[in-house]
């Protein structure tokens, strides 16, 4: 039997702990059940760090795990954190695991993206969006990278189709005085919320939309059932958009747990092939937990939307397969021309 040690960097603290621990109940799970497969021939050791939330601890830690003899690391949550350990995976040799929804607009040669970029999420929830809710689209955001960058790429799509942004505002990772952008939105009547909040300024957000919104629809490329149990009530009626979402008593509890339960099977499968080899040579040929884009390190992956109805996300629509497109080079534009009838 082959022991095979791969680093563990989430947060088990801080404002988007739920995302965190959802993620590693994922790849622990996996490592379980890797272990308890004779067939494979290969026990995986996980070694575990928690940087607590802190930005500046991701980096270090990350050395830590590579310098101990793990070369594949599965973890980060935030964008901030996946863009502070490159540097490290590069002059190590590292490789990270990403089992996040992202922004896009990267393609690092250390990182394999086991969750959605905009092609995958923002780009078919906007177009799903526009002919039910409208055109004028108020954008919130945590204020880091994921809120820039997804509200960069909702402005262009928002303009390309004819639509109006009426504002873009954001909140400190974790801030949770949300009444003045509340207060907008109530003023300002969007036809929708596209909601980039991260964590606990996402959850305090909802809460008051819910207290206070006046009804205006809200739609969300990050949020999924870990985070129900703590928004309960607040988040009737929201619309998201994932690769999975749990619909019945079986599978993983949400599309970050799925992420990276698929990540560490995929991982192990191809180890037990060759513990050695280059990343482009895992990643190659077909098979597996996850079909991923040798060009750009990317998963192939359904697109789902769904709305919060009854404390759980019931399906409105489904891809079976959507290819990546991390730098959205080849989407379908959508014109003004294309406006479909609004369904109010």
């Amino acid at each position: 039997m082959r022991h095979v040690e791969i680093g563990l960097l989430f947060s088990r603290s801080g404002s988007y702990r739920l995302l965190s621990e959802a993620c590693r109940l994922g790849a622990l799970r996996a490592a379980e059940e890797v272990n308890a497969d004779p067939a494979l021939g290969l026990a995986l050791v996980p070694v575990e760090r928690d940087p607590a939330g802190e930005a500046d601890a991701y980096a270090p830690l990350c050395a830590e795990v590579l310098s101990g003899g793990a070369r594949h690391v599965v973890g980060c949550v935030t964008s901030w954190s996946r863009k502070e350990v490159i540097p490290t995976l590069e002059r190590m040799g590292g490789i990270l695991w990403y089992p996040c929804p992202y922004e896009g607009f990267e393609a690092s040669s250390q990182v394999v993206y086991a969750h959605a970029c905009p092609n995958q999420h923002l780009v078919p929830l906007l177009r799903w969006a526009f002919p039910h809710f409208g055109r004028r689209g108020f954008l919130t955001g945590s204020n880091y990278i994921w809120g820039w960058e997804v509200n960069r790429v909702a402005r262009d799509l928002i303009g390309e189709a004819g639509g109006e942004v009426l504002a873009e505002r954001y909140l400190a990772m974790g801030d949770a005085d949300v009444g003045r952008m509340v207060a907008e939105i109530r003023a300002t009547r969007p036809d929708f919320v596209l909601n980039n909040l991260v964590g606990a300024s996402s959850h305090a957000f909802l809460t008051a939309m819910a207290d206070g919104g006046g009804g205006v629809p809200i739609l969300s490329c990050n949020l999924t059932e870990c985070e129900l149990p703590a928004l309960g009530a607040a988040a009737e009626g929201l619309i998201a958009a994932g690769p999975y979402f749990r619909e019945g008593a079986e599978g993983p509890g949400s599309s970050f747990e799925a992420a990276a339960h698929a990540a560490v099977h995929f991982l192990a499968e191809r180890l037990a092939r060759d513990p050695d080899a280059p990343l482009d040579a895992l990643l190659a040929g077909p098979g597996g937990a996850l079909s991923i884009d040798p060009a750009t390190h990317h998963a192939t992956l359904p697109v789902l939307i769904a709305r919060v109805e009854g404390g759980a996300f019931r399906v409105q629509e489904r891809q079976a397969a959507v290819a990546p497109d991390p730098y959205l080079a080849r989407r379908e534009r959508l014109s003004p021309r294309d406006r479909l009838a609004v369904a109010r």
